[in-house]
Formats: C-alpha cells, structure tokens, sequence
C-alpha cells in the first residue's frame, strides 16, 4: 500500500493528470494519458518508458 499523502501529491508525467492506485495489479493508473505506472517494493516507477498501455476496456472502466 503506498501512503495516502503520497498518493495525493503524485501526478502523470505526461500529462499532469492524477493517479489512481490499482493495489490489486500494484501500478498507478492515468485514464488521462491511458497508461498504467508500475509500483515495485512500494515504490512508484513514473517512467513513461517503464509504464504499460491500458486497454480499451481498462480506459473505459
């Protein structure tokens, strides 16, 4: 789990959207720019080139 204030305070780096934490899938999600940052020993990669593409239905949902 990453901690509440953190989480209030992270954005996207490509869009400057903010993020929501999938704690099932441990990755930050931005529906804004439709990727999905990871999180690796509760620490958040907000690299664009370490994040993965959201599919249609994940964008959507």
């Amino acid at each position: 789990m990453l901690d509440k204030k953190l989480l209030q305070i992270l954005v996207c780096p490509v869009t400057k959207a903010p993020l929501d934490y999938d704690e099932s899938n441990a990755e930050l999600i931005c529906k804004a720019s439709g990727l999905a940052y990871p999180v690796r020993d509760g620490i958040p990669v907000l690299l664009e080139t370490e994040a993965r593409v959201l599919t249609t239905d994940e964008k959507l949902g």
